[in-house]
């Protein structure tokens, strides 16, 4: 029994497994996602999904799905399933008997005497998926067809029925090729059997993906379908399907599906190899650089996001270092500028100064870390200092001010009509608790380096912050931190941003005050699924994610529950040396592997609502959710060692 199954009755109820989808990458930014069925309900959802080069490297769907038939006693039983609204046609699900999810996607149909499974494997560092058909049991002649749908269409977007698609195809070994549109690479359907393919080209209308309707965006497509292989299965007998945007010899595609299962020795059979599988996901490899996608299946690099989420996907997950470095080398030879120069994320350089700091707080050596890091630290600390932003200043008293009319100079950064939701211009806490954190770091090893130039220089600013850094933030009368603090005095609202200060290797506040801030944090914002945005009797509190969009804008940072959140939270418990707090950490860490098979199984949302039954949202896998309850279980062992 696979530890991600799911039976029968589950299966063929459409409310329940429509919800839960299914991912594969081949870690160089291609994608398998649809739902435990098959059926479609994301416009992102597709089987084969690539990032096309000539587009600038944005992500394109040319397979979006594969209907299969068993044909006996010229009876045709129809696997697919497809929404055309409310509508489902044809109805396949009903045939399936047993769905896993272990090296690959496992689905199991029993359609009167016959027993077929059909399992999907993306290969790895190639834009090739396998599909592999099994006839486990059947009494009389069987005939297998396929059907495939083409989409040729960014994720983004959606595609109609259009007289600028190339319709043909050309035929090629134990199969046929298709390019709809110029610039697309080809795709290539084959199979390791000898077959027939009948042309039957058409546009099948109105497909319909029930999420983006759900979440108010349009959500109706035409896809195109040029015909269908047909070929005889026996008993027994295993088919191999290549989808693939290179041609390949089908005589190995046995062979090749056997030695593509053989590495595959990370497997999801337990909660912790799921949450390290999953972390492998989010790290991508073109041209030999390195990327981290935020989220699942969105598509997006955030670099905010990946350097919060740098080492928990690398150092804590599984202690490689050298791939920490490779990562974050090349992501900041990639967005050199942006990281130094930025002005509508002017925090992104002070999150590079944090994962450096994890990774000496991992273990590694200060003389090591400035020979690698001392310039880039330093050009950061100066890009402040000297005013290289035009979003953000450094004022007298040390600290940084980010302000920009109409952006949302934050993490929080949602908009509804064009302005930001969370307006938290001024003296943002978390921000200078990041500048804190930095300027320590680079004083530290630069002092141990020799560089007493660079130490001296960061440490005047370090004095200034000490003095400035309660006075300006502390919220005497309830004892925590103010969220911002601008013209119009402090924003006392109860916001998870002051963890930051308290979680960090190096802060500015005393410990009491640390107490103090964790105190109202687990009083007001604490959930078992995570952190909340906001505390809920804030009158904007917003406990559901739900509604249109800007309603779920509106909820996203005023409710709505983080998991990546309690990486912060447990870790100033253990700075502070909280006594009992082990079984408690521990249960909060552990409480996702009730969700692990819930919206994107085997990994952890991006959000939850802060409502309880705190129902997952927003991406179905979350590289700082995942990276963080990592990051979190690592710390939490080591303090038990």
């Amino acid at each position: 029994m696979a530890y991600l199954e799911f039976k029968k009755e589950e299966l063929v109820n459409l409310e329940y497994s429509l919800e839960r989808e299914i991912l594969l990458t081949n870690r160089a930014g291609g994608y398998v996602n649809t739902t435990i069925v098959g059926c479609n309900t994301r416009k992102y959802h597709g089987l084969l999904v690539v990032p096309i080069k000539n587009f600038g490297g944005e992500k394109h769907i040319l397979l979006s799905t594969l209907h299969e038939t068993l044909i006996q006693h010229g009876q045709c039983f129809n696997l697919g399933i497809t929404s055309y609204g409310d509508v489902y046609e044809p109805r396949g699900h009903k045939y399936i008997i047993d769905f896993e999810m272990d090296y690959a996607s496992t689905v199991v149909y029993r359609v009167g005497g016959m027993k077929f499974e059909k399992t999907i494997m993306f290969v790895r560092d190639s834009e090739e998926v396998l599909v592999k058909y099994t006839l486990l049991d059947a009494h009389s002649p069987t005939t297998l067809r396929i059907k495939p749908f083409l989409a040729y269409r960014n994720i983004h977007s959606l595609t109609k029925a259009n007289t600028n698609a190339n319709t043909r195809y050309a035929a090629v070994d134990n199969g046929v090729a298709f390019n709809m549109y110029s610039g697309f690479p080809s795709l290539h359907l084959q199979l390791n059997k000898k077959n027939e393919w009948v042309g039957s080209p058409d546009w099948y209308k109105n497909v319909v993906y029930k999420e983006e309707s759900r979440r108010g965006f349009a959500s109706s497509e035409d896809l195109f379908v040029p015909g269908y292989f047909e070929v005889p299965i026996k008993k027994g007998e295993s088919i191999i399907l290549s989808a693939s945007t290179s041609l390949c010899q089908s005589k190995s595609l046995k062979s090749r599906f056997e030695k593509e299962v053989a590495k595959r020795d990370n497997l999801r059979n337990s909660y912790d190899a799921c949450l390290k599988l999953a972390a492998d996901q989010f790290v991508t490899k073109i041209d030999n650089e390195y990327s981290i996608c935020s989220g699942y299946s969105w598509d997006y690099e955030n670099l905010r996001d990946s350097f919060n989420a740098l080492a928990g996907l690398t150092l804590y997950n599984n202690g490689d270092a050298e791939r920490f470095e490779r990562i974050i080398n090349s992501i900041y030879k990639q967005h050199k500028d942006e990281i130094l120069y930025g002005e509508n994320a002017p925090d992104v350089a002070l999150w590079y100064a944090r994962a450096i700091s994890q990774y000496m707080s991992f273990g590694a050596t200060k003389e090591n870390l400035w020979k690698k890091f001392g310039k880039v630290l330093t050009d950061i600390m100066n890009s402040y200092v000297k005013g290289y932003r035009n979003s953000i200043w450094l004022h007298e008293n040390g600290l940084l001010w980010a302000q920009k009319d109409g952006v949302a100079l934050s993490w929080m950064n949602t908009y509804v009509s064009g302005l930001p939701v969370c307006n938290r211009y001024g003296y943002q806490v978390e921000v200078n608790a990041l500048w804190y954190n930095a300027l320590c770091l680079i004083r530290d090893l630069a002092a141990a380096n020799n560089k007493p130039k660079v130490a001296v220089e960061a440490e005047i600013i370090i004095k200034k912050l000490d003095e400035n850094f309660s006075r300006v933030f502390w919220y005497d009368q309830k004892e925590y931190l103010a969220d911002f603090v601008n013209d119009r005095g402090q924003n006392v609202y109860v916001r998870p941003n002051q963890l930051i200060a308290v979680s960090l290797p190096y802060s500015p506040l005393a410990e009491e005050q640390k107490m103090g801030v964790l105190k109202v944090v687990k009083k007001e914002l604490l959930t078992v699924r995570g952190v909340r945005t906001l505390a809920p009797k804030n009158p904007l509190y917003k406990g559901v994610y739900e509604g249109d969009q800007n309603s779920r804008d509106i909820a996203h940072y005023n409710g709505c529950t983080f998991p990546w959140l309690l990486g912060p939270y447990v870790e100033a418990h253990l700075i502070l040396g909280a006594k009992g707090f082990a079984k408690q950490a521990k249960e909060l860490l552990n409480a996702f592997e009730e969700d692990i098979n819930v919206h994107g199984i085997g990994s952890i949302a991006e959000i939850y609502d802060g409502d309880p039954s705190h129902k997952p949202h927003g991406c179905i896998s979350s590289a700082c959710s995942v990276a963080e309850v990592l990051r979190a279980k690592y710390l939490l062992n080591r303090i038990k060692k």
